[in-house]
């Protein structure tokens, strides 16, 4: 029997393969079509519970400066001045906004620190790698972080553990590895944290730059600044911060758009506030 025949006979294990494949991009396409679906019905409720709010609260320029303070509501009544409700209406598109980039932020700090705790656990082959920054020269001044981090998990009376070090450094330090200072000790061993990323584009600065930009980015969310000023740009960090993700683990740039709402959030906030 030719190759061809064996493809196309029915009792061969090709049609078994051929079932498993179509089953499999049904599901798919399925998948994609609940993950829209999930999106509009978010975009309903998010537009419904606005909507409660204000039919139950009043929500005023006296309200805002009460509770968040004149200083940090100015920018907003400034770009205003004659009109309260649209200044109020872009301070909530600034906390979607804020809200929405949460989950790729969160999903980029934990893969970042696991990828490379497990290069300088390689590195110095020890669980406690941090153990060496004291005396080896240029690294010593990354010690406060590591005693700083000790600290906080003995004033919770728990035992100091590696683990416990590595959760309790901040996404600061984790960025702070790839700055220029520390290229000759640390980059060699780093720069296998991002397996999948371009070997023409392998260059500590291309790694450096946006995570400086996502910390930043990051600083100004937690601490409730002002972010929905260039939607357009802050799209730009998202993409890239997808593409970062995908350096060090391919298949979660799929994933974290499943789960998060970034882009229904942006198209919501442009019909809001009538941005093209």
């Amino acid at each position: 029997m030719c190759v061809i025949q064996k493809i196309l006979t029915p009792s061969s294990n090709n049609m078994k393969n051929l079932s498993y494949l179509c089953n499999h991009q049904t599901k798919r396409h399925e998948k994609t079509r609940i993950h829209h679906q999930h999106l509009n019905v978010w975009e309903r409720n998010y537009r419904d519970c606005g909507a409660k709010i204000r039919r139950f609260m009043e929500v005023t320029k006296q309200f805002l400066e009460k509770v968040f303070s004149t200083k940090r509501m100015d920018r907003y009544f400034a770009l205003y001045p004659d009109n309260e409700a649209r200044a109020i209406c872009h301070y909530e598109c600034n906390m979607m906004l804020a809200e929405s980039l949460y989950v790729s932020l969160s999903v980029l700090e934990v893969t970042l620190r696991n990828a490379l705790c497990r290069e300088l656990e390689t590195m110095t082959g020890r669980e406690d790698w941090y153990a060496f920054f004291p005396s080896t020269p240029g690294l010593r001044s990354l010690n406060r972080y590591i005693t700083e981090a000790g600290q906080h998990i003995t004033a919770r009376h728990e035992q100091i553990t590696p683990s416990k070090i590595v959760a309790e450094l901040t996404l600061g330090f984790w960025v702070s590895l790839l700055n220029t200072e520390y290229e000759r000790t640390l980059w060699q061993a780093l720069r296998r944290a991002s397996p999948y990323m371009p070997r023409r584009e392998r260059q500590r600065r291309n790694v450096s730059a946006p995570l400086n930009t996502f910390r930043r980015l990051r600083n100004r969310i937690f601490h409730n600044e002002s972010i929905c000023w260039n939607l357009v740009r802050v799209e730009e960090i998202h993409a890239e911060m997808l593409k970062v993700i995908g350096w060090m683990n391919r298949d979660l740039p799929e994933w974290v758009e499943a789960q998060e709402r970034f882009t229904a959030v942006c198209a919501e906030i442009r019909r809001r506030m009538d941005w093209e």
